[in-house]
């Protein structure tokens, strides 16, 4: 029987010869497991100023005054194996505060609009943003489309315009349809406005419709036309009624107009007239034609003038008798 120091000895040797067997296969097995940097997407992002500066920054924040030039530059990184090629557009970019063809987005101009990133490599790409010179003043949203391949990204770039801030609107195209007001807002400044409106209808015998200034669930962007339906459940059977709103906004920004709706029940109006019209008509008849009245004789036929000479001849005759026996 071996000694206890041999028998630990053994289960020594054998742990560590299954333990150098049981190796490689991990080894292999860590080789083949792919990177995640090596299976990585290629990312689009607002490049630092300095190694490792602002490589942090969620979108593009630039400033200027109307007819300024302003530069930045978008980072493209290819952590992957093969080169990527992808394309760069200016557009309006998600929930843009600026009509199309107004924005940031369409006043960019890329270094290049297609750009190549070698493999384990980053891009920088160099943009500029022209402000045109009869800008109005107010914040402006919009961003850089990057796609390559079947990715696509956008990249968020927010514009700020110097200058005095104009709050205005106006509100226009007020009609009465039914029982449904329609209207227009216009935000005619160069701010974003969250809109409030009251609502008023008078009637020839007093007011009809009065509801105080409440906040309307938009938002109008400067240059923005919206229109908008205001509920009116009561309105009159008959009634000329004046419809007017009045529209408040932030910064002294008002509106206000008028609009004439006259209210009138068309349906008993409409039966009662037929009814007078037939009457009238029945009458007329009666009048022209009264019960007992033998109905008018045609134009006398050839034979009717015959006869008619006849008794004028015979009426002559019996005239001349009598004045010769006289």
């Amino acid at each position: 029987m071996p000694p206890p120091t041999t028998g630990r000895a053994v289960r020594l040797a054998l742990a560590v010869l299954l333990c150098a067997l049981a190796a490689p296969p991990a080894a292999a097995a860590a080789l083949r497991t792919p990177s995640p940097a090596k299976d990585a997407a290629w990312t689009a992002r607002p490049a630092g100023s300095g190694a490792g500066g602002e490589a942090g920054r969620p979108y593009f924040y630039l400033e200027g005054a109307p007819g300024s030039v302003l530069q930045d530059r978008l980072s493209v990184t290819n952590p992957g194996p093969s080169p990527v090629t992808v394309r760069l557009r200016g557009t309006g970019g998600p929930g843009a505060a600026s009509a199309p063809g107004t924005g940031p987005g369409a006043w960019l101009r890329a270094a290049a609009t297609e750009v190549t990133v070698p493999a384990r490599t980053r891009a920088d790409v160099p943009f500029t943003v022209t402000v045109p010179a009869g800008a109005v003043p107010g914040d402006r949203s919009g961003a850089i489309a990057v796609r390559g391949g079947a990715r696509s990204v956008e990249v968020g770039l927010r514009l700020r315009i110097g200058g005095p801030a104009v709050a205005a609107l106006t509100v226009e195209d007020v009609t009465v349809s039914g029982r449904t007001i329609h209207y227009t807002l216009v935000n005619r400044g160069n701010t974003v406005l969250a809109p409030e409106i009251a609502v008023r209808a008078d009637g020839l015998f007093g007011t009809l419709l009065r509801r105080e200034a409440r906040a309307l669930p938009v938002r109008l962007r400067p240059g923005q036309r919206l229109g908008l339906t205001e509920p009116w459940r009561d309105t009159p059977a008959l009634d000329s009624t004046t419809v007017r709103l009045r529209v408040t906004a932030a910064g002294d920004a008002h509106g206000e107009a008028t609009a004439h709706a006259v209210f009138v029940p068309w349906a008993p109006l409409t039966g009662g007239a037929l009814l007078l019209l037939a009457a009238v008509a029945i009458g007329a008849y009666a009048y022209r034609r009264p019960p007992g009245r033998p109905a008018r004789r045609g134009r006398p036929g050839p034979g009717d003038d015959r006869s008619a000479r006849d008794q004028q001849h015979s009426g002559t005759r019996h005239s001349a008798q009598a004045g010769a026996e006289s």
